[in-house]
């Protein structure tokens, strides 16, 4: 098994982080319906697509990474770079103390996990759990009490992934893109302990 190494990295970075690939193939979705069961409780129940297409959040204008530092003061950011034998595989960005950020809810013991990706040869072998972790760990540092992360219902690798890393589904927002009407915003927390 080859060794992956994640470090941390300058903003100036963000031209090779964006060279990793955020694509993915979305061939099953989750149905969101609200439980019966617990006030608030939400069920995500998967349902196969007739017909997958391919997801690539970098593809829409002013999205990518080469375009935060020119949107957000990322001054205050976090960026980590993943490596197998010294060729990236992977990279994550973490958004902390930046006035202005809605995602961040006005908290200065919030972080977001603004951005994980694994390039497609990689994935499955652990690099986005070791992201995740490095993530953590920089917002632990940094004295924050909760990660935050937004995903989407067409995501289920993603949802499975976070729910993996101990992350709770906090909040569902069926109307966040008005440009993707079949698109539901999910927002995953984790508690952060010291």
């Amino acid at each position: 098994m080859v060794k992956i190494e994640v470090t941390e990295e300058p903003v100036k970075a963000l031209g090779q982080y964006a060279s990793i690939s955020i694509a993915y193939e979305v061939c099953r979705v989750f149905d969101v319906m609200a439980s019966s069961v617990g006030r608030g409780a939400t069920i995500l129940s998967e349902r196969t697509l007739a017909s997958p297409y391919i997801k690539d959040y970098d593809a829409t204008e002013g999205e990518g990474p080469i375009s935060w530092s020119v949107r957000f003061d990322v001054s205050t950011w976090g960026f980590f770079g993943a490596y197998a034998e010294g060729r990236r595989v992977g990279g994550a960005a973490v958004a902390f103390n930046t006035p202005g950020l809605d995602m961040l809810e006005g908290r200065d013991d919030l972080a977001v996990l603004w951005d994980i990706r694994v390039s497609p040869a990689a994935r499955g072998r652990g690099v986005g759990s070791l992201l995740f972790q490095a993530a953590e760990m920089w917002a632990k540092s940094r004295g924050c009490r909760q990660l935050k992360v937004e995903t989407q219902n067409i995501n289920i690798p993603a949802c499975k992934f976070y729910a993996r890393q101990g992350c709770v589904l906090g909040t569902v927002n069926q109307f966040a893109y008005p440009e993707y009407p079949d698109e539901i915003q999910l927002l995953w927390y984790k508690d952060l302990s010291y």
